[in-house]
């Protein structure tokens, strides 16, 4: 999220750093953008976005996407990088509908099930609703409050609604 002025990457931590949820949920966004305006140069560049931000940010061992990474796999500076956020998982399960719809492709529809998956879960409070916030790597709940200054209802609400929309 911080390049030089051509582009280039910053080698230092905060040039490094990726935020796979921010990236997943610009890709949705140039996805709708590239489907109103008819620019399949766009939408590649937008399927690209996705599909690697769903690569580098997954989590082989314990599911679920990173809420930081290095672009490099060096270490974050970020405490929290190696957490699960509820707001990530929701525009990933948004963008890979979205990329579903817009293509077709199959790999969409294995990534979205495995994030529903995931998501279903680990997120979800079974016994009180609504969907815990923060989630340690390994998919423990960090903590039980489901609201807070960052915390609000609106990447969850939105996130069904545009689902049940792609469906």
């Amino acid at each position: 999220e911080n390049v030089g002025l051509d582009g280039s990457i910053v080698n230092n931590p905060a040039g490094r750093t990726i935020n796979p949820g921010h990236s997943i949920e610009n890709s949705w966004f140039l996805m709708n953008y590239a489907m109103q305006n008819n620019d399949e140069e766009l939408l590649e560049k937008a399927l690209n976005i996705l599909d690697w931000s769903l690569e580098i940010g997954w989590d082989e061992k314990y599911g679920g996407i990173y809420y930081f990474r290095d672009v490099y796999g060096r270490p974050c500076e970020q405490l929290e990088h190696d957490m699960k956020l509820w707001w990530v998982h929701n525009e990933a399960l948004i963008a890979t509908l979205v990329a579903l719809k817009l293509t077709g492709d199959k790999k969409y529809e294995v990534w979205y099930d495995k994030l529903h998956d995931y998501c279903f879960s680990h997120f979800t409070d079974k016994e009180y609703g609504e969907w815990y916030g923060y989630l340690h790597r390994d998919g423990t709940v960090s903590h039980e409050q489901k609201g807070s200054l960052w915390k609000g209802p609106y990447h969850l609400l939105r996130c069904f609604a545009i689902c049940n929309l792609q469906i």
